[in-house]
């Protein structure tokens, strides 16, 4: 399948967040030489997947903030990925809660590779 690798990374980047699966060092290292638009897609939609009034909202809130308070480099990325033309396309057709974090993965990946 196309760009599984890109996919594994980003699965691992949620893993890393909505389950705590690695620590935020390892997080970074995930990060750091990913594609900003992705890092980007990855933050919004875990935001967007765990508003205040998810019951997993603290834990996985608590290490995206860990991480970007820890590693500013990882917000200052995303933040330059925010900045793509696909960032419109997907937010004025799509919904981040629409989508599992597997279906997101597929479609962002795919998006950003063709």
């Amino acid at each position: 399948m196309a760009f599984e690798h890109e996919k594994r990374t980003a699965r691992a980047i949620l893993a890393a967040i909505e389950d705590a699966q690695l620590n935020t060092a390892n997080t970074w290292h995930l990060i750091e030489d990913a594609d900003p638009t992705l890092v980007y897609f990855l933050f919004a939609w875990l935001r967007a997947r765990y508003p205040a009034s998810h019951p997993a909202s603290d834990g996985v809130l608590g290490r995206l903030g860990a991480l970007v308070t820890e590693f500013p480099a990882a917000a200052r990325l995303a933040k330059k990925g925010e900045k793509d033309s696909l960032v419109p396309w997907f937010e004025e057709g799509h919904s981040y809660r629409d989508y599992s974090n597997q279906e997101f993965v597929e479609l962002i990946v795919d998006k950003l590779e063709s």
